[in-house]
């Protein structure tokens, strides 16, 4: 069933670890990115190999290079998870949030039903969205697949549009599709620019580790390698029309996260003078519309999808991931040098 895939914003930080959970699965995928800011080469020139894994640069806004994609490779089935996903960026320049999340999402969509009717009925599409769609929670609630959209940033509102996309898709032209919307995820291969990254390599370069507020919004972290997992679960085993959430039950404040980031690295790699890296915490202005707690409620994915956790305990799973960054400091720097496919430096985004 739907073996021949093409997984959009894979040279991602998710993007990547879903291919990888593919292959194993025994998917033949076809790797679809821009290589923007956020997607590397560095992240995916393990696994491309031109015979169960190819790789096309493009924009999911291109209908033509989109298309062409998909008649090109034979597509069986779409996994998208290409999107502009910092919300800081997204306060400071909402423009590129609409147009690849939700001009990106309906031109895909597009694209997919003209390439629908020359080709099967059994086509999937799944749609990778965020809990954050959901809004802010109170301290003893949920999201569940039932929690009514309130986005409270331009990320999350460009996010929720393309969700609506997705399934206004399916219940006009039919279209098979799936959402499944997850907590905050960490893990390898993250970009420096989201919270668990950004403080570690700060933390090793002895610069401030800039903390909103007096840290105690609170976030429910999911190791990524779950994550891929649930999202292929609900690409193989989703009813169409549907959406699944995936939370890892591992609810911290970020000054708790920071902490710990601190007391590991603290035993990993000693300052050497007997100080701690928390020395370096710097509590800054917190930022616009600032969502004060998310947590999921995965029940539906584990009863009708056989979702399980493997990483089951947050702070092993970070110790996990602090040491995968601690050992992979070329990785780091061809990232932060922003090297290309063609081996070349270019030079995107913002510095740490």
């Amino acid at each position: 069933m739907n073996s021949r895939l093409l997984i959009t914003g894979a040279a991602g930080f998710i993007g990547s670890q879903v291919a990888r959970e593919a292959l194993a699965q025994g998917f033949n995928i076809t790797i679809y990115d821009l290589l923007t800011y956020a997607g590397h080469w560095a992240n995916i020139d393990d696994i491309v190999d031109n015979d169960h894994c190819r790789f096309v640069r493009g924009d999911i806004g291109d209908f033509n290079r989109v298309l062409a994609t998909l008649r090109d490779q034979k597509i069986e089935g779409i996994i998208n998870l290409a999107a502009e996903s910092h919300v800081d960026n997204s306060i400071n320049g909402p423009k590129p949030f609409v147009q690849t999340n939700i001009v990106g999402t309906f031109t895909l969509l597009e694209a997919t039903r003209e390439f629908l009717k020359q080709t099967n009925s059994e086509f999937r599409f799944l749609h990778v969205s965020t809990d954050e769609v959901f809004g802010a929670l109170e301290d003893s609630r949920y999201f569940t697949e039932e929690t009514a959209y309130a986005p409270n940033s331009p990320y999350s509102a460009s996010k929720a549009a393309s969700d609506h996309f997705v399934r206004a898709w399916h219940h006009t032209y039919g279209l098979n599709t799936i959402v499944t919307n997850c907590s905050n995820n960490y893990g390898p291969r993250q970009f420096p620019e989201k919270l668990i990254p950004r403080m570690l390599v700060n933390a090793l370069l002895g610069e401030p580790l800039p903390v909103y507020g007096k840290g105690l919004n609170v976030r429910d972290w999911i190791h990524v390698a779950d994550h891929a997992r649930g999202i292929l679960l609900a690409f193989r085993n989703g009813t169409p029309g549907q959406s699944y959430c995936f939370g890892g039950r591992s609810e911290r404040k970020n000054i708790d996260v920071v902490n710990a980031i601190c007391s590991t690295l603290d035993r990993l790699r000693p300052l050497g003078n007997g100080s701690s890296y928390k020395k370096l915490i710097t509590y800054v202005t917190d930022r616009p519309g600032h969502d004060w707690r998310y947590a999921i409620d995965d029940a539906k994915a584990e009863r009708q999808l056989g979702f399980k956790r493997e990483y089951t305990n947050f702070e092993s799973g970070l110790e996990q991931t602090i040491n995968w960054y601690l050992d992979n400091s070329e990785w780091l720097a061809k990232i932060q040098g922003q090297t290309n496919s063609n081996g070349k430096a270019e030079k995107k985004g913002r510095p740490l």
